[in-house]
């Protein structure tokens, strides 16, 4: 099975609700990647502004959420029906469930491979902060307020049991404030303890089989946030005892390499935090040879 072209979109946005950090991130990345091996589809134009949580559901900004949710289902099944594979810059996690909601629209039952420091299944009511990087998972099994579910389709936008997710290590805060609800049914948990001796590569593979028998295709989900922020600084949720840039590229490059990825964003990279350019440079250099360019 071949692997249609990667063509980048850029999703400036950034969950925290004012202008600059990771909405900067698409134009740094796309830099620092180049021109070679991909097709371009530009850049999405809605952006999340506002300091104030809907009174309704707890979401920052969430009629911007909305219009971005829109925008980028849209422009994510307009390429998968071209044949194309979306590499999406981020901008924040809040894109997720759009990109996997525009996959489906055009290629039907896709997998869901969730590389991020953290579970992403809080709910507006239990979210510390209401922005939109705290729930994607969440939405993407139909946990969300019923107007962004409206956006999205139908849900659960992918089969809980072809969901994979990786690297979380923010299990104990999410015990304490917002336990998981039971029977959610997610396929495989990997968190960052049960990384710490495994063969990563392997771990990777056996990810990517499991996806690929339960659907045809699978959407990959990388925010940054799940490397160590002693070695990756340049993101908004640093968070101790994460993954090396190595460990990454062994877990990810089975994935990212696949003929069966739909499609995959790229999230929380945040260029103001990159002073010596060593971050940028080092994930695009990941990126770049994980998918094989």
């Amino acid at each position: 099975m071949a692997r249609g072209p990667l063509t980048l979109l850029g999703v400036p946005i950034d969950s925290v609700g004012i202008v600059g950090g990771t909405e900067l991130g698409p134009a740094a990345l796309r830099e620092l990647l180049g021109a070679d091996g991909f097709e371009d589809a530009g850049d999405t134009r809605q952006q999340i502004h506002g300091l104030e949580r809907d009174p309704r559901n707890g979401w920052l900004a969430f009629d911007d959420v909305l219009a971005m949710t829109v925008e980028v289902r849209e422009r994510v099944a307009e390429l998968t029906a071209e044949g194309k594979v979306p590499v999406i810059l981020g901008g924040c996690c809040t894109l997720m469930p759009a990109a996997l909601a525009g996959a489906r629209d055009s290629l039907g039952s896709v997998g869901l491979a969730y590389f991020d420091g953290h579970l992403d299944l809080f709910t507006g009511q239990t979210s510390p902060t209401g922005e939109g990087a705290d729930f994607p998972v969440a939405a993407a099994l139909g946990i969300a307020p019923d107007e962004l579910l409206e956006t999205i389709g139908e849900t659960p936008l992918v089969d809980p049991a072809n969901v994979a997710l990786i690297g979380a290590r923010d299990q104990e805060e999410l015990d304490l404030i917002a336990p998981l609800p039971d029977g959610l049914g997610i396929g495989r948990i990997e968190y960052r303890d049960d990384l710490r001796h495994a063969d990563l590569t392997h771990v990777g593979e056996s990810v990517e089989a499991e996806l690929t028998s339960g659907a045809s295709k699978f959407w990959l989900h990388l925010d940054v946030d799940i490397l160590d922020s002693d070695a990756f600084p340049a993101t908004d949720y640093l968070m101790p005892d994460g993954l090396s840039m190595a460990e990454l590229r062994s877990l990810f490059a089975p994935l990212a390499s696949s003929p069966a990825l739909a499609g995959v964003d790229i999230t929380c990279f945040n260029p103001e935090k990159d002073d010596d350019g060593k971050c940028g440079k080092a994930l695009a250099e990941m990126m770049r040879s994980t998918l094989e360019v």
